[in-house]
């Protein structure tokens, strides 16, 4: 990696990194920040990009539901996609990101320069959020979460039939189906890819709010009850049943009696994710791009410069190099829905993920 792959950040950038997070000086107002500030421009409402305690908070329209049902009360300005406001004289517009409902690229503007703060994205179709749109620009802020080769998406057809073949097979001896997944994003775009003959669909309770939200939003998505709301016991035993990782092992589990249980998460492409985790079953579903995604998305930029924020850094900072673009990282505290994600999901070695092809790279 080349010497200068690290530094956080030079002169005449128009977006810096501060103790809080990522800053726009020109503009006074910080992207995604991980400590209280005045004005935060928040990229979309998982927990490591959206937080409680600033003064005011601006955000693409799409997302205000999911973000006042994640953060409670909160001083929300909103924006539809593509609309600008300017901030200290810099010209601010959001872009969808297809990351999840109401995630946004930040387009920041001033002085002839463009940069673009993608947070999180995915370029894979997705029928419970905006798709991905390039926007042009001088510097892009990208996410690595899956920057390695290995990490290469089947099409949702193929998983969605995949879960609901597991779905009935279990349903046809009796068992409930317990789904493992985010409780925002991923819940609902598991929702929208199931075949709801098959039996009730049944939620935590920390699925449920957020379907709601995105109901309101007009997403359209499956009838779902409450555990708590199943009378019947048996309807159990046809069950397909949505919960965030946290469930697993709690006494909330003892409700459904025999189960078959499984994870949906971009980390099941790793064997060695699945056997560690110990479910049944691991669908591999993620609601971030994967290598040819990531590097499609910042070619269809047409930027100068990359700056790598998240997930595998110097693995993408110098590939990117070698394609002869000038990257370097930030180093931001950007992860995951912390709450939801298992402990071993993403202890595996930038070396295992490179032992583990994927099917599509072993020919399968």
């Amino acid at each position: 990696m080349a010497t200068d792959a690290l530094v956080h950040h030079r002169h005449d950038d128009l977006i810096v990194l501060r103790p809080e997070g990522l800053y726009c000086p020109a503009g006074d107002f910080h992207i995604d920040p991980w400590r209280p500030v005045a004005r935060a421009v928040i990229t979309h409402a998982h927990a490591d990009h959206a937080r409680t305690g600033h003064a005011s908070y601006l955000a693409a329209a799409p997302a205000e539901g999911v973000l006042r049902a994640r953060l409670g009360t909160i001083s929300l300005q909103t924006l539809a996609y593509g609309e600008s406001i300017t901030m200290n004289g810099v010209r601010v517009s959001l872009h969808p990101a297809g990351h999840v409902l109401g995630s946004a690229q930040v387009r920041v503007e001033h002085q002839g320069q463009v940069w673009v703060a993608s947070g999180d994205y995915k370029t894979a179709p997705d029928a419970t959020c905006a798709p991905f749109e390039p926007v042009p620009c001088h510097t892009f802020i990208t996410e690595s979460t899956f920057g390695l080769p290995i990490y290469r998406w089947r099409p949702d057809t193929e998983v969605f039939g995949a879960i609901n073949q597991w779905w009935a097979g279990n349903a046809a001896t009796g068992r409930a189906s317990v789904l493992f997944c985010y409780s925002f994003g991923k819940a609902q775009r598991i929702l929208s890819g199931l075949d709801a003959s098959i039996g009730p669909i049944v939620t935590h309770g920390a699925v449920e709010p957020l379907n709601r939200a995105y109901r309101a939003a007009g997403v359209p998505l499956p009838e779902t009850r409450l555990a708590s709301e199943v009378s019947d016991k048996q309807d159990f035993r046809r069950a397909l049943v949505l919960a965030p990782p946290s469930a697993a092992g709690s006494t909330w589990m003892r409700r459904f009696g025999e189960y078959s249980d499984a994870f949906a998460s971009g980390w099941m492409q790793l064997r060695g994710s699945r056997r560690r985790q110990g479910y049944d079953r691991g669908f591999v579903l993620s609601d971030h791009a994967d290598w040819p995604g990531l590097h499609a998305a910042i070619a269809a930029t047409g930027c100068e410069q990359v700056i790598v924020t998240h997930g595998y850094v110097p693995i993408m900072v110098r590939h990117l190099q070698e394609q002869g673009l000038a990257a370097r990282a930030f180093a931001t505290e950007f992860g995951s829905d912390d709450n939801e994600l298992p402990a071993a999901a993403t202890t595996a070695s930038p070396a295992e993920a490179v032992a583990q092809p994927s099917a599509a790279e072993a020919g399968a």
